[in-house]
């Protein structure tokens, strides 16, 4: 045998090997995705529920002229349920803030990171504020007649990333999208509890919209 016949002998061999060496490393990921995707079939993973307590209102005022600079201060109860019995939920990041017909009218309110457990309950408290937000003229006077009619309709809204904990396994991070209702009647005092100088809380119970 010539050394030409030993070397082309010798780089099939190599060839051969780092062949199986590829399809060994697909067929380890293929198992591992498959294990993955089979986990998750079978816990069935639920979004987590919210809902919108209630909203204490410091104030709510529309300046300008012409009127078109808001000023709010508000304190909301935003309330969160793990509905799976097998996976935990971590929130990396959630920050809450409020708009009016599609607009931001309050800067973002970061809620401290946290786990939630199996079927576990959080509670959150946070302050949503904006001063002398500059609104949209078309909103600027749709805001001017609901306040005059005395209720205003927003919608609180939630976004941040979370991650599933099943096990040891933890997922990736993945987009939260939370969307609540909030009505507020200004016009009757009654409709709430007075609860401090100018400060009026509103009982809500609003059901939210979750998204991931």
């Amino acid at each position: 045998m010539t050394s030409k016949d030993c070397g082309s002998h010798t780089h099939s061999r190599r060839k051969l090997i780092r062949r199986r060496i590829i399809w060994s490393i697909i067929f380890i990921l293929f198992i591992i995705c498959l294990t993955i995707l089979l986990i998750w079939a079978i816990l069935q993973p639920s979004k987590p529920r919210f809902i919108l307590q209630d909203a204490t209102v410091y104030a709510f005022n529309v300046s300008g002229n012409p009127p078109n600079l808001l000023t709010s201060n508000f304190q909301i109860t935003l309330s969160s349920r793990n509905p799976n019995d097998k996976i935990g939920i971590y929130y990396d990041r959630l920050d809450v803030y409020a708009t009016y017909h599609s607009q931001q009218i309050t800067f973002r309110t970061s809620i401290p990171p946290t786990y939630q457990g199996h079927k576990e309950v959080n509670i959150w408290s946070p302050f949503v504020y904006g001063t002398s937000v500059p609104v949209a003229p078309f909103n600027a006077v749709s805001l001017d007649g609901d306040q005059d009619n005395g209720a205003v309709t927003l919608i609180i809204r939630a976004d941040g990333r979370v991650r599933w904990k099943v096990g040891t396994f933890i997922t990736g991070k993945y987009h939260l999208y939370v969307r609540c209702l909030a009505y507020i009647n200004f016009g009757n005092k009654a409709a709430g509890v007075i609860v401090g100088d100018n400060a009026v809380k509103y009982t809500l119970t609003s059901s939210c919209s979750v998204s991931v």
